[in-house]
């Protein structure tokens, strides 16, 4: 097992790389077309620069996302999704479903780039 990982379970690794409450909303708004840092930052949840910038380094790091220098703004970066990262689609299908049916005045109200 690697060094960096508390334990074999796969509940357990895979909450180390987003179990907190603001990765799986930066993979939401890559899922929905967003690349670019400022469109990251402009969501509605208001993550924190520093914060931002952390978990999409984390992102990069265990391969869910890459970092490319953006087409649109030089001397600026973009960020799309690996395979892996873009498989992670139907699990954040299953929460947003979930919380839909069970958390009262909830929508889906985001859409694709």
């Amino acid at each position: 097992m690697p060094a960096n990982r508390r334990s074999p379970c796969p509940v357990a690794c895979t909450l180390d790389i987003f179990g907190d409450k603001w990765t799986l909303l930066v993979k939401r708004d890559m899922l929905l077309g967003r690349t670019q840092f400022t469109e990251f930052s402009d969501s509605p949840e208001k993550i924190a620069t520093n914060i931002l910038s952390d978990r999409l380094s984390k992102l990069v790091e265990h391969g869910l996302a890459e970092r490319h220098r953006s087409d649109e703004s030089a001397g600026r970066v973009s960020y799309t999704l690996t395979s892996k990262g873009k498989s992670l689609k139907p699990v954040l299908r299953a929460v947003a479903n979930w919380g839909l049916k069970n958390f009262e005045g909830t929508e889906a109200r985001l859409t694709p780039k």
